[in-house]
């Protein structure tokens, strides 16, 4: 059973699963949003190829620490993938950052802007789902 990072955005939802101890995050891709039943279906396969016990959910909460519109696209969502998966755990973690701290690795690694557009936001599911584990030690 194996925990899997979302990084829900307008566009795209970038995805990363933990590694079967719980102890490492790995980049799987980037869903191009199309529609809430084609994001769900895709997620269900997901769910079903890692044998997923739980999400942890990107929660984009402001600087200051307050939940804006965005907190709240996100638990609507979350309502889908509930009642859509409801054998499946919901953590929503604080993302504040997780963007940031990726795209200045991938500058960092010397990865193009084109590059760097195209997975980005995996990689901040990457950071989401890392920074869950770690606070963790392995136990989710």
């Amino acid at each position: 059973m194996r925990a899997l990072a979302l990084d829900i955005g307008d566009k795209t939802i970038g995805i990363a699963a933990s590694d079967l101890l719980g102890i490492t995050a790995q980049g799987v891709e980037t869903i191009r949003r199309t529609s809430n039943k084609d994001d769900l279906k895709r997620l269900g396969e997901l769910v079903e190829q890692f044998e997923v016990k739980t999400f942890v959910i990107g929660f984009p909460k402001n600087m200051d620490g307050t939940e804006g519109t965005r907190c709240e696209l996100v638990k609507k969502f979350a309502e889908k993938l509930s009642a859509a998966f409801p054998q499946v755990n919901q953590i929503f973690w604080d993302e504040r950052l997780s963007t940031v701290a990726a795209t200045k690795n991938l500058i960092a690694a010397n990865v193009s802007r084109t590059k760097r557009k195209k997975v980005i936001d995996k990689m901040a599911a990457v950071y989401i789902l890392q920074g869950y584990l770690d606070s963790t030690k392995g136990v989710y």
